[in-house]
């Protein structure tokens, strides 16, 4: 029989009505009061890490998670986080950097309606997030409106509908239906590893979304205050230099030493800036995203960032594929 641990930080799914609107109150205990009998060979335990709205979710808060992780590793075979959508997908890209070399599945869900409510998402979800935790396979994963997603490629894409979530520039890796789950492609059973912890963090990280008209002088107030700068540029990751200069804030930030990675606000295809004028004259020294989600690149920097200042040593981490974040 399997044996899982139920790890609860608050969210959607666990909010009842209060004075002002919604608000996580519900214990793990009570959340599983509310799902109907699992038809798997599992024994859950449940332990309460927070209860928060993910709104109010902080980087710390991810270093509690992946401890408690780590230290029931060997109890048991798998793991599901309840968690708030709002911040979701940045709490799964940073488990899938802080916790390395898993053989067991690490399942991150919640819903957009509380599980208390009449008609809710929140059943299913969990359902779906206990059968997937059984399976044999390792990693950190988004189960969502019954779509299994890579850790690091999950997006919150509505902020109503069931299926909130997409799967950006990667595919699904399953769908899981009431009897079977069936994979995108075959699934490999995990190799012998063992388990990681890696909780470094350096929170001082910008994320900065250009727009036109914006005054290059933001950058000086940034070059002050922050040890890595997230710049999300137009299209394939060009930066204006006519009219309000921005490159040459960014050539200024690079050689303070400040690492600066660019990506687009483009959802889908990555950045790709060798393709105009506007992103061949961006400094080479600058970190290419490729094709990673914003909610992985802001998490994965404050990882790398937390081991090492060294420019090209960042530069060098960014750019390496680590859980399927980079595929080109």
């Amino acid at each position: 029989m399997k044996k899982l641990m139920l790890l609860t930080t608050g969210g959607t799914i666990a909010s009842l009505e209060g004075e002002n609107g919604l608000v996580p109150e519900m214990t793990a205990d009570e959340i599983l009061r509310h799902v109907p009998g699992f038809d798997l060979p599992c024994k859950i335990d449940s332990k309460a890490l927070l209860n928060i709205d993910s709104t109010n979710m902080q980087p710390e808060y991810w270093v509690e998670m992946a401890k408690a992780v780590y230290e029931h590793y060997e109890e048991y075979d798998g793991f599901v986080i309840t968690h708030g959508t709002d911040t979701m997908a940045y709490t799964s890209a940073a488990l899938s950097y802080m916790l390395q070399d898993l053989e067991k599945p690490v399942v991150v869900t919640g819903s957009q309606i509380p599980i208390s409510f009449k008609k809710t998402d929140a059943k299913r979800n969990i359902a779906d997030a206990v059968r997937f935790a059984c399976e044999e396979i390792g990693g950190v994963y988004v189960v969502f409106d019954g779509r299994v997603i890579q850790g690091t490629r999950a997006i919150k894409l509505r902020t109503k509908s069931y299926d909130s979530f997409e799967s950006i520039n990667y595919p699904y890796i399953a769908s899981i239906y009431k009897d079977h789950i069936e994979y995108t492609k075959p699934a490999h059973s995990p190799q012998k590893k063992k388990i990681k912890l890696d909780t470094s963090l350096c929170t001082d990280v910008s994320l900065v979304k250009l727009y036109p008209g914006m005054k290059p002088e933001f950058f000086d107030y940034l070059k002050t205050q922050y040890q890595g700068i997230v710049i999300e540029s137009y299209g394939s990751g060009g930066i204006p230099f006519q009219g309000r200069n921005i490159l040459e804030k960014l050539d200024e930030l690079i050689e303070c030493g400040i690492p600066v990675v660019i990506t687009t606000q483009c959802l889908e295809e990555g950045e790709d800036i060798e393709i105009y004028e506007v992103g061949r004259k961006v400094n080479q020294n600058v970190i290419r995203s490729r094709n990673m989600n914003t909610e992985a690149i802001v998490p994965k920097f404050m990882w790398v960032l937390g081991k090492t200042q060294d420019p090209r040593k960042v530069k060098e981490w960014m750019e390496t594929p680590i859980a399927d974040d980079i595929t080109f």
